[in-house]
Formats: structure tokens, C-alpha cells, sequence
């Protein structure tokens, strides 16, 4: 007879049940505490890693700004240094940023370094002709909650985050034009000759003519667009209040008439003069408003500029009349430099940085008669204004040296500089040194 117990089916009792239960819950339980550990961790890494960027793109925006006000001077690369690591600074100072300021005070936390080139190479102190700025943070360590027991199991590094930023200049229309042209030639541009529609640099020009003087445009014009209705908008245009934006091919229209007093009391506010209705307030003055006295003079018989009886010859930015020197923007650029990195003399409390350039409409005035009419855009030409303007008579020119380039207000554009004009600090892809792959922490 077949045992009855071996046939009946072997079940465990509830009560042998309750350890298996208790295993897998634990696992479970443990399994569920370490993806909320890691998605605590990886959250507050995602944070970091977000005001580590903000922090670091503004800090390279801040050095390329600088470094445009001081390039070419002995201390440009330190001050740009500076400034970037400065503004790293303040934005880690920021409420809620304890962690990352407690970071930044470390030593070699950031690094910034400098390049002619948006591909790089970027080194520091970078080569003289610097103009873009790479600020990077390498390792960023943060504070783990449980990060060290993930660790533990060797699935993970370090708890760590990193960021790089690139800044720099490129070309852009502006907006806070002149209502001034010069005329150009279109087969004289040839960058790569440092020639610019006929223009180079360091040029003296006549950017507005006065009474009795021949213009380029044509009888009864001075040089002056029609950017609005009447001298208060000459005025405001000139003190560097207009909002007129223009682009490469478009057409301007010229303004016939002298209009010699707005455009002298717009124009003046540039070097800290105020007469009629304009003020410090709306209008500050340059960071450097020194110009020579006795003034330029223009000889309208010969068409020649005059410095004491002498006329007045242009050298790389150098502008000299016989033995006479005068004040010009290479003298004008490095008393700003030095105004900038927190020295020199001669700097206006209230001063703002390029108040002295001038953004100019560059026309094609081939076959124009005079009278009010209609000229294409060439491109736009950067005049440091040399001297204050006269408020009358045939002394009334305004007197400019083409420089290649000078602070726009537009928008940006997608390629680094590389031509003359106004131009925008901006942010681009940071990429890897001398090549066209771009970094992953960017």
C-alpha cells in the first residue's frame, strides 16, 4: 500500500513564509532609500552644476569686456584676469550660492586664460593681440549625502561638476548711430591690407563740415542724416541717445543744413561740456575727455587739417603736425587703460568707456548732387572723436580717426570678429584648443 504521507504535497505554514517576506523587503526598502540618496545627490549636482555655468559664463563675459577696454596694454591680461574672477566672485555671493562661494575662495578654483582665436590655443597671459577669454572650472567638488556609500559599491566617482566658457567680440549693426557719413569706395576694402573703403587706421577725417566748406555730398550738405525731425533730434543722435538701427546695402537719407548748434551741444556732452538742454545725467561724459589746445583746424582752400599752422599727418594712430604733437587716440586708449585697471589720471568719476567713439554710417556717394537725397550703406565706420566741436562759424567741423573696431549695441552675430566695425561682447561653444570640436562642459 503507497504511504499516504509520501503523496500529499509539501506547503510551507505561513509562519515559515515571514523570514522570505522580511529578506525581500529589506532589499526593497534598501534598493528605494539608495535611488532617492542618488536622486537627492544627483539633483544637487544638477543644481551646482547649473549656478557653476551662470557663474562662469557671466566671469568670461566680464573679462572679454574688459580686456576690450585694455587690450594691447602692459597689463591687460592681468586686469582681465581680475575682472573675470571678480564677477566669479559676486555671482557666488549671490543668496543661495553658500556652497560655491565657499568654494571659489580656494586657490586655482578657476582658471582664466586668453586667446587671439575663438578656437584657441588659450594660454595665460595670452599673446598681445588677445581679444577672446576662456574661464574654466575643472573640478567642482560637492558635498555628498550619500554619495560616499554609493561609493562604496565602486559604481561611481567622485561627487564633482565642472564648466567652461568662452567670450568675445563679434560684428553687429549698431543702433546708436551718428546721424553723420563719410563717403567710401567699395573696391578700396581689403581687410587683410588694413584698408576699409579707402579708410586706415588712425586716419584724421572731417566726420561733419562747416560754412564755406566743400562737402563730399554736395552743396548745401554737412555731412548730416535724417534720422528724425529737427535739431532736438540732431542733438540727441549726436550726444549718443538715438535708437536708429541700419544695415550693410540699406539706403540713408542725408539732412541738408549746417544745424551748428544741436550738433555741438549733442556732440559735446561726449567731453563733459553741457550747453542747452542736455545733462550729465542722460549724457555722462567719457572716461578720458583731454584733447589738445589749441584745437584742429581745417584749411578749406587746400582741404587740409591744421595743428598750429602745421599740417597734420597720420602714423599708426599717431597724429603729429610738424614738431607738434597731439593729444590722439593712441594716447586717448591708454589713459582709459589706465582709468579701467584702477590707475592713470585725468579720469572722470562719472566717465563711461568709449563715450569718444562715434559709430558712422560709411556711404557710397558716387554720382550724388546734393540737396536731400538717398545713399547706399557701405558699412560703419568707428571715429574716436579727437576735440570738441565749435559752436559756430567755419571752425565747425567735427573732427574723427577711423579705428577698426568699437563697442555695438545690436545683436549679435554667429562668427567671431574679424573684420572692423562695431561689435558685441557675446558667449560662444567653448572648443577643444585649436580645432573645430566643441567641449562638452560649454
Amino acid at each position: 500500500m503507497m504511504n499516504l504521507r509520501i503523496q500529499q504535497p509539501f506547503t510551507a505554514t505561513p509562519r515559515r513564509q515571514e523570514g522570505s517576506v522580511s529578506v525581500l523587503m529589506v532589499i526593497a526598502l534598501a534598493a528605494m532609500a539608495m535611488m532617492a540618496a542618488l536622486a537627492l545627490d544627483g539633483g544637487h549636482m544638477l543644481l551646482n552644476k547649473t549656478r557653476l555655468q551662470n557663474a562662469v559664463d557671466a566671469a568670461a563675459l566680464s573679462g572679454a569686456k574688459t580686456l576690450s577696454q585694455v587690450a594691447g596694454e602692459v597689463n591687460a591680461a592681468s586686469a582681465t584676469q581680475a575682472a573675470a574672477l571678480n564677477t566669479l566672485m559676486q555671482n557666488a555671493n549671490a543668496p543661495g550660492n553658500n556652497e560655491l562661494a565657499a568654494a571659489v575662495g580656494g586657490n586655482g578654483f578657476a582658471v582664466v586664460e586668453l586667446s587671439s582665436l575663438v578656437y584657441g590655443p588659450f594660454s595665460y597671459p595670452g599673446p598681445s593681440d588677445a581679444k577672446y577669454v576662456r574661464v574654466s572650472v575643472p573640478n567642482y567638488n560637492l558635498t555628498g549625502f550619500f554619495w560616499n556609500f554609493a561609493q562604496s559599491f565602486g559604481s561611481v566617482g567622485n561627487k564633482a561638476v565642472a564648466a567652461i566658457a568662452t567670450a568675445g567680440p563679434s560684428p553687429t549693426s549698431p543702433c546708436d548711430l551718428a546721424p553723420l557719413m563719410v563717403c567710401g569706395e567699395a573696391s578700396q576694402y581689403d581687410p587683410d591690407a588694413g584698408m576699409f573703403w579707402g579708410f586706415q587706421f588712425g586716419d584724421l577725417q572731417v566726420l561733419k563740415s562747416a560754412a564755406g566748406n566743400s562737402s563730399p555730398i554736395g552743396p548745401g550738405n554737412f555731412q548730416l542724416l535724417d534720422f528724425g525731425s529737427g535739431g532736438s533730434s540732431v542733438r540727441d543722435d549726436m550726444a549718443g541717445g538715438g535708437s536708429v538701427c541700419r544695415n550693410v546695402g540699406e539706403n540713408v537719407q542725408t539732412k541738408p543744413g549746417n544745424t551748428v548748434g544741436p550738433a555741438s551741444q549733442g556732440l559735446n556732452t561726449r567731453f563733459g561740456i553741457y550747453q542747452g538742454p542736455v545733462n550729465s545725467s542722460d549724457y555722462p561724459p567719457d572716461l578720458v575727455t583731454t584733447s589738445s589746445n589749441p584745437a584742429i583746424t581745417y584749411d578749406g582752400s587746400t582741404e587740409e587739417k591744421k595743428y598750429q599752422g602745421q599740417t597734420v599727418t597720420s602714423s599708426d594712430g599717431n597724429l603729429t603736425a610738424g614738431g607738434n604733437t597731439i593729444y590722439d587716440y593712441n594716447d586717448w586708449r591708454a589713459s582709459v587703460a589706465a582709468c579701467v585697471a584702477g590707475g592713470g589720471s585725468g579720469c572722470e568719476s562719472n566717465g563711461v568707456f568709449e563715450r569718444r567713439m562715434m559709430k558712422i554710417v560709411v556711404g557710397d556717394c558716387t554720382g550724388k548732387q546734393g540737396g536731400s537725397t538717398t545713399v547706399p550703406v557701405l558699412g560703419f565706420g568707428c571715429y574716436y572723436v579727437v576735440q570738441p566741436m565749435s559752436n559756430g562759424g567755419t571752425e565747425a567741423q567735427i573732427f574723427g580717426q577711423f579705428v577698426k573696431e568699437c563697442e555695438g549695441d545690436n545683436v549679435p552675430g554667429p562668427n567671431p570678429t574679424g573684420d572692423s566695425g562695431p561689435q558685441i561682447i557675446q558667449l560662444y561653444k567653448t572648443y577643444l584648443n585649436g580645432s573645430g570640436t566643441p567641449s562638452t562642459d560649454s
